[in-house]
């Protein structure tokens, strides 16, 4: 089925850095709707990335080099997003060749348009609140369709890559990402809005972007506990104050589990956090509007599978408890660091900072989040910054991070290796 964007419509894409989180589940989606999708990524042919290669392949995707040699006579169009840098070798292939180029997020509101779409938004747990709101909608029976940024541990266990799935029904969930801005361009049936605060942008540059998206929403739900969202004018809100409209009556435990009372029913959820209980009234107010009734959600919530990379937690033959998770902007840190502290009497925390530009336009709440949030007894390291590649000024470092928490009399330390 041709996907019809700005009134012209398109069969045939190729995708410049198809195994991106955003890029993969795009192209999944649209090769499973009968699109005929081929893809580059510098990375594809690696050891790391045969797993994905692969359930690309699976799904009728094929993949090149990043060297243009996958843009032919059939293409249609070129994807790209945010990411490919002008220079790419797929770009100048493709305007060499005559063929449009098109943004990842042109794709995806064009399908957001083409549905019943439910979006969720904020600046920290959009992948687990999308996980949540899947596995229940697909539990209750909607049957509905996926495009999110992290791999849900329940359709990588079916045999997927874990970030898209195709429902029969008219429903979509995605992760609305406000890295790039371009999520004003979605205009979907219903927005959730978990938190805000400074993490691709300062804290006044994302409001606008989520008050431009809340005002092209016919139905809102936002967080009632985050003050940032203040300004959103929501149609219904959640959280843990006397303030939401969607709140427990009794919270009985958060870790190793949250436990919780809603409309007297009893729910629990394999989750560790205050966050996360946050993160699931939100699923649960987004699926009752979606028709879900409460005791429906009970089973899939207590049976949710999570996403890889969020609060994964496993135990060593020696008793120590390890934990394995995503988090990258202060406040997450914050919520692993502090939910992390109920599994053990001493914290070591080591921390890879996500890139160059991030942790430069972060480093000093990095500073403060690890500071407050590392006690005395803990220890965190720093390993030397992820590089993705490109072009990028690298004159910060994890040197630098580590030198000023020690400073604040954390113990720190900055290792030049991962061993």
């Amino acid at each position: 089925m041709p996907l019809t964007i700005d009134g012209r419509s398109f069969s045939s894409l190729h995708f410049a850095g198809i195994m991106g989180s955003g890029m993969s589940a795009i192209a999944q989606y649209l090769a499973w709707s009968g699109q005929a999708i081929t893809g580059s990524d510098r990375i594809a042919f690696t050891d790391e990335m045969k797993d994905c290669k692969e359930k690309l392949e699976r799904c009728g995707c094929r993949i090149f080099p990043q060297d243009g040699s996958g843009l032919t006579g059939t293409t249609e169009a070129l994807v790209i997003s945010t990411a490919i840098e002008n220079d790419n070798a797929e770009i100048t292939a493709a305007q060499k060749c005559g063929i449009p180029i098109l943004h990842r997020s042109d794709l995806l509101a064009a399908i957001v348009a083409s549905h019943r779409t439910l979006a969720v938004c904020g600046t920290s747990g959009k992948s687990t609140v999308v996980a949540m709101i899947f596995e229940i909608l697909r539990a209750c029976g909607k049957n509905p369709s996926l495009l999110t940024g992290a791999n849900l541990i329940r359709l990588d266990q079916e045999g997927l890559l874990g970030n898209a799935f195709k429902g029969d029904s008219g429903l979509l969930v995605i992760e609305a990402d406000e890295s790039d801005g371009t999520l004003v361009k979605y205009r979907p049936g219903q927005a959730v809005f978990l938190n805000l605060s400074k993490d691709h942008h300062p804290v006044a540059v994302t409001l606008e972007l989520f008050q431009r998206l809340s005002s092209q929403t016919p139905f809102v739900l936002k967080n009632a506990d985050d003050p940032e969202l203040n300004p959103l004018n929501a149609s219904q809100t959640f959280g843990l104050s006397n303030r939401a409209d969607c709140r427990p009556e009794a919270i009985k435990a958060v870790t190793p589990f949250i436990r919780f009372t809603l409309n007297g029913t009893a729910l629990e959820a394999p989750l560790a956090g205050r966050h996360n209980l946050s993160n699931a009234l939100a699923a649960l107010c987004a699926c009752a509007n979606q028709g879900c009734h409460l005791e429906e959600m009970v089973e899939p919530l207590r049976e949710f599978r999570g996403v890889m990379r969020r609060f994964s937690v496993s135990r060593t033959p020696l008793g120590i408890t390890v934990i394995d998770d995503y988090a990258h902007n202060p406040e997450k840190i914050k919520a692993a660091l502090l939910t992390a502290r109920d599994f053990g009497a001493r914290v070591f925390a080591v921390f890879q900072p996500h890139g160059f530009g991030p942790t430069r336009f972060l480093k000093e709440e990095l500073v403060d989040a690890f500071a407050q949030f590392i006690r005395e007894t803990d220890e965190v390291s720093f390993l030397p910054i992820y590089y993705p590649g490109g072009t990028v000024k690298k004159d910060i470092s994890s040197e630098d991070l580590s030198e000023r928490v020690a400073k604040r009399g954390v113990r720190s330390q900055a290792p030049l290796n991962r061993t």
